[in-house]
């Protein structure tokens, strides 16, 4: 069963602030959480949050900048991921 997943307002503005080649990337990732769930150790740097309850990051571009992804498990019931942070690693928020 696919999970739905969903960009907050405030991940969006700055997805569509990012370049193509990220936005691409991004792209990509979330398309891997809808189909294979939260948990996706093959993206660089992937990993759990700590002091998080089921927020998980990762890396979809390393290098200078790196951009990183996060998203949390909202309701694990019905399956719904959120993904409230894309952007760089100097401003994310863990």
């Amino acid at each position: 069963m696919l999970w739905n997943v969903r960009l907050t307002n405030k991940a969006a503005k700055q997805l569509s602030k990012l370049p193509d080649e990220i936005r691409i990337r991004v792209g990509a990732l979330m398309t891997d959480i809808r189909n294979r769930g939260p948990i996706v150790p093959e993206w660089k740097n992937f990993g759990k949050l700590r002091g998080l309850s089921e927020c998980y990051h990762c890396h979809v571009k390393a290098g200078r900048p790196t951009y990183v992804v996060c998203w949390q498990i909202t309701q694990r019931e019905i399956r719904i991921i959120e993904v409230y942070y894309v952007g760089t690693h100097e401003k994310d928020p863990y």
